[in-house]
């Protein structure tokens, strides 16, 4: 999904009343690893759990280390049938074993997001890199 279109399907969400978490599957990763060292891994797992909708952005930017990639799983394996969920990834689905660094616990995770789901697949340039190559083409003219 386009980034305008997936937080589009968010703000309708919202607006129909369905609660929103946004962020970057990174940030999560970082954010539960640092919680489970302070003992409150339970509590953080509660803030991925609550929302109707949770936004991950970002799947693949950066390969997970095994432990991230574990707390990942219960957050996905816990929402599963019970809470959406809006992925973006540039990777393709074959190439999470090593954005989790396993192919197990990356089929698993697909086997739960994929049960009940609807794929659009995008394709061409890059929505960042198309809007930054526009103003760099308007910067030129301008100095011309």
């Amino acid at each position: 999904m386009e980034h305008d279109e997936y937080i589009a399907v968010a703000l309708a969400a919202c607006r129909a009343g369905y609660s929103i978490y946004f962020t970057s599957l990174d940030d999560m990763a970082r954010n539960l690893t640092a919680a489970e060292s302070a003992g409150r891994l339970t509590s953080k797992l509660g803030s991925y759990l609550r929302p109707a909708v949770l936004v991950l952005d970002e799947i693949g930017y950066q390969p997970l280390a095994r432990a991230e990639a574990n707390l990942v799983f219960q957050v996905i394996s816990k929402r599963y049938e019970k809470g959406s969920i809006i992925l973006t990834s540039n990777k393709t689905f074959s190439e999470w074993g090593q954005v989790f660094g396993d192919e197990v616990l990356a089929t698993a995770i697909l086997d739960r997001l994929l049960h009940h789901c609807g794929v659009i697949s995008v394709n061409g340039p890059s929505h960042r890199l198309k809007n930054r190559l526009a103003a760099i083409e308007r910067e030129q003219s301008d100095a011309a």
